[in-house]
């Protein structure tokens, strides 16, 4: 007995392919960004070259371009990267339901989470994007201040229902600050696990935020784009 002729739609194959070609793409973006991330830790962006980062992943310099078109796009892909995920887990939380206390702890909780996912990548977001070109800087001030905006806004609401009493400003400020050093001591194999750290900053960030009343709740005298990252 003859086997029967299946048909196939046309063109599933070469989608296949396409897509395997794509995941491939992506694999290899992902790599040259996370040992590029490692360089700009522990060199600095200024200092590392792309035949640096070819050289880490064995590659000669030209192939490197197949991937990235520039030095500073691979800086760029990680910041817009970083600044993705903090938003995105931010702003549902702040507009979210829950009283204040909740969600501030939800805030540092998730902080947390990204920080501790990828601590040289944090670490590229928040010390090295401003080696970006002015454009690009601007984009990643916007995404900083709606960000630090998530923290004030849960911030405001507590104070408004009587469970907060800092001022919103610098209580964000504040919070950031002590969040943003974690990527620097952070270990995986350290004592503390993400999880544990999380709790233990939200435990202090509610009773630094909720203790005697602040002497000044008005607004900050001008605003600095703190956000995520403190003064600067």
């Amino acid at each position: 007995m003859s086997t029967p002729t299946v048909d196939r739609p046309p063109g599933r194959g070469a989608d296949r392919q396409t897509s395997r070609r794509a995941d491939r793409q992506t694999s290899r973006r992902r790599q040259i960004e996370d040992v590029a991330s490692a360089l700009f830790c522990a060199r600095g962006y200024a200092a590392t070259s792309v035949r640096d980062i070819a050289k880490a992943l064995d590659l000669q310099g030209g192939s490197l371009y197949a991937h990235v078109s520039s030095k500073e796009d691979v800086l760029w892909a990680i910041v817009d990267d970083a600044a993705g995920r903090f938003l995105a887990v931010a702003g549902p939380i702040a507009s979210g339901p829950g009283g204040a206390v909740e969600r501030l702890r939800e805030l540092v909780n998730a902080h947390v989470a990204v920080v501790t996912e990828s601590p040289e990548r944090a670490r590229v977001f928040l010390e090295q994007w401003t080696a970006l070109s002015n454009e690009r800087r601007q984009a990643v001030l916007g995404a900083r201040d709606q960000y630090e905006a998530c923290f004030r806004q849960v911030v405001a609401d507590g104070v408004a229902a009587g469970d907060l009493t800092a001022d919103p400003w610098v209580a964000a400020v504040f919070t950031l600050s002590a969040l943003n050093g974690i990527p620097r001591w952070y270990r995986p194999d350290g004592p503390l696990t993400p999880d544990q750290i999380a709790e233990r900053f939200a435990d202090l960030a509610v009773a630094a935020l909720a203790g005697a009343p602040a002497s000044h709740l008005g607004p900050p005298p001008a605003p600095l784009h703190l956000a995520p990252g403190g003064p600067r």
